[in-house]
C-alpha cells in the first residue's frame, strides 16, 4: 500500500513498532489497524536515495492491507484501455468495519 508520513508518524511508527501514518483526509495520525485490527508490524524501515520516500517491510496481520478487504491497494491492472480487477475481497469492508 502507498500512505503518508509526518516525523510524527515516523515517530509513533519508532517507538510502537507498527505503521502509524498521517492521514489527509482527517488531518490526524492514522495507527493503521486501529480500527480493523489489520496493523502492520515493522521489519525494517528504509530510505531512498533522494531521502523523500521510506519503504516501510512490514508482517501484515491478517493479511489485508486494504480497506476494500484485499490483501494489498493496487489490485487494478491496465488491460488495453479497460481496468481489470487482479484480486480478490478477503473479507467484505461491512464485515471488517461494520459498516
Amino acid at each position: 500500500m502507498m500512505a503518508w508520513m509526518n516525523p510524527e508518524s515516523l515517530e509513533q511508527t519508532i517507538k510502537l513498532g507498527e505503521a502509524v501514518y498521517w492521514s489527509r483526509s482527517r488531518q490526524k495520525l492514522w495507527h493503521k489497524g486501529e480500527t480493523s485490527g489489520h496493523v502492520q508490524k515493522i521489519h525494517d524501515v528504509m530510505l531512498d536515495c533522494d531521502g523523500d520516500t521510506l519503504l516501510l517491510k512490514v508482517d501484515q496481520v491478517g493479511g489485508i492491507a486494504c480497506h476494500t478487504g484485499r490483501n494489498n491497494c493496487f489490485f487494478r491492472s491496465l488491460e488495453g484501455n479497460d481496468w481489470k480487477v487482479n484480486a480478490e475481497v478477503l473479507k467484505s469492508p461491512e464485515d471488517i468495519y461494520g459498516k
